[in-house]
């Protein structure tokens, strides 16, 4: 990309690009296709002195009427008459300014400043075509460029705080750790041992973006089958808010109930962990006595910096409209609804389990993992579906599950020093007061779901994993139903 001059001579570059911030050249031009984005990163690079200033002593006092989104709308760049050399600002970022159809303010002698007439791109005048730094201050005696540092800082400091908070959370019961017990019932799995009683249904419940993967959970249900046990896979709308998944699961529940006559036991992947337990959460009067427990596996319970990371407002991604990219993406191709994304969210999960809190009598599993980022893990293909080639003849087909993972995976943990299995962080997926599974194999968050082609077979396959939770799950409801046996007796 060449770099552009200003009016004084000087040759202006991209703030990602440039060594202003002592990057010299090794940061990516990430923003060189999005003309707004790199044309407000380049202001802040011309602008970097009185930028640092600000943060050195950067506070702000919102009002009791103010709140920080509303604040944020009001913190505009300001435009004012000024010598064409005076600054050497580049006059061409002022249509980034300008097409938002904002006020312009002018300092008057006073000091103080007047709004006037915004004016078009293009048909500023000799004497007035560039942007300078103005004293004025708005009503909440925030400075002109402080909203469009604010906007940085959020983007930079993501979910750092959010990360983790159930652990934090004063009154949440504490988890027991599992892993041993687990690890004891898959060996002894893995040498013919079965112990799942047939006295239960088992309901699996698939994540995001399910209904576009047809294996998901298929090679469990099969495993299941084939040992006599009845299994189901939910059919609902993955794509759909939690409270409307919730509400499916509760129908699934109860049909499955009245017509076996057994209780259910439920496993859900990812979302469809989080649809589950929302399901006990809302509707447990009408399911206490239809559910033996719950299983969720790499379910961003606490939430998921993802999600957050790309849905938060007051980002710089705002200048791209990040949010708006996902809602067409989520709605108009995959055919869903954006709130699925956002339900994921940290706010909407503190928002969700402040009003609606599981059962403290349900029997709880948690199980989360940690990627491998090795070469080996990277090159990995995983199975998704089949493509049919005539009547009988099928071609798997594979995409880099893992290698995007182990992208995934890389970021979260060089951005926040957070282990996580790509998509979900381990201290996220852990429920208060479950009996918690952290296995050291290096499982993605896809893998539950998606057999790979390089699986090593002197390894648990995905079905005996979830063979393995189930059996821990019934385990602990067990000792559930004797602890509180003897409570009643006593």
């Amino acid at each position: 990309m060449e770099p552009r001059r200003s009016q004084n001579g000087e040759s202006s570059s991209p703030l990602v690009g440039s060594s202003v911030l002592g990057y010299d050249g090794l940061f990516p031009q990430l923003f060189t296709s999005v003309p707004s984005l790199n044309d407000a990163t380049s202001y802040l690079a011309q602008t970097t002195s009185y930028i640092t200033s600000c943060f050195s002593d950067y506070s702000v006092d919102y009002t009791s009427g103010e709140s920080e989104d509303s604040l944020l709308q009001q913190q505009e760049l300001e435009l004012v008459g000024c010598h064409s050399g005076q600054n050497g600002i580049d006059p061409d970022i002022s249509d980034l300014f300008f097409s938002r159809g904002s006020t312009a303010y002018a300092t008057s002698s006073s000091g103080t400043a007047t709004p006037s007439a915004a004016v078009p791109a293009g048909n500023s005048s000799a004497d007035a075509n560039s942007l300078a730094l103005s004293n004025y201050t708005g009503p909440s005696g925030i400075s002109m460029f402080q909203g469009l540092i604010e906007r940085a800082r959020r983007t930079v400091r993501g979910s750092a705080d959010d990360i983790g908070w159930l652990q934090r959370a004063p009154g949440l019961p504490p988890v027991e750790d599992g892993t041993e017990k687990f690890t004891k019932i898959l060996e002894d799995i893995r040498h013919g041992i079965h112990r799942l009683p047939t006295s239960v249904v088992y309901l699996l419940v698939p994540g995001l973006f399910s209904n576009h993967g047809p294996m998901y959970f298929v090679s469990t249900k099969t495993g299941f089958s084939k040992m006599g046990l009845t299994c189901h896979i939910t059919k609902i709308h993955s794509e759909a808010s939690v409270e409307k998944n919730a509400r499916e699961i509760k129908e699934y529940i109860e049909e499955i109930y009245w017509g076996a006559k057994k209780k259910v036991v439920l496993l859900g992947h990812s979302k469809g962990g989080i649809d589950s337990a929302a399901a006990l959460s809302l509707y447990w009067p009408d399911l206490k006595d239809k559910v033996a427990g719950l299983a969720i596996a790499q379910s961003p319970y606490g939430g998921t910096p993802v999600a957050s990371d790309i849905l938060r407002e007051g980002q710089l991604g705002d200048y791209v409209s990040l949010r708006k990219i996902m809602e067409i993406l989520i709605s108009k191709v995959i055919k869903g609804d954006i709130q699925a994304l956002e339900d994921l969210t940290y706010e909407k999960r503190k928002e969700f389990m402040t009003k609606h809190k599981l059962p403290p009598e349900l029997p709880v599993v948690s199980f989360h993992t940690e990627a491998g980022i090795t070469p080996t893990v990277v090159a990995s293909l995983s199975h998704v579906a089949h493509a049919e080639l005539g009547q009988s003849a099928k071609l798997p087909v594979v995409i880099p599950l893992g290698a995007a993972m182990a992208a995934c995976a890389r970021l979260l943990q060089a951005r926040y020093g957070e282990k996580s299995d790509g998509l979900v962080t381990c201290r996220d997926a852990e429920v208060p007061g479950s009996v918690v599974v952290h296995p050291t194999r290096k499982l993605d968050h896809a893998w539950m779901v998606y057999s790979t082609l390089s699986d090593d077979p002197s390894e648990a396959d995905a079905s005996q994993v979830c063979e393995a939770l189930l059996t821990l799950l019934v385990e602990v409801s067990e000792k559930k139903w004797q602890d509180s046996t003897t409570a009643g007796q006593g």
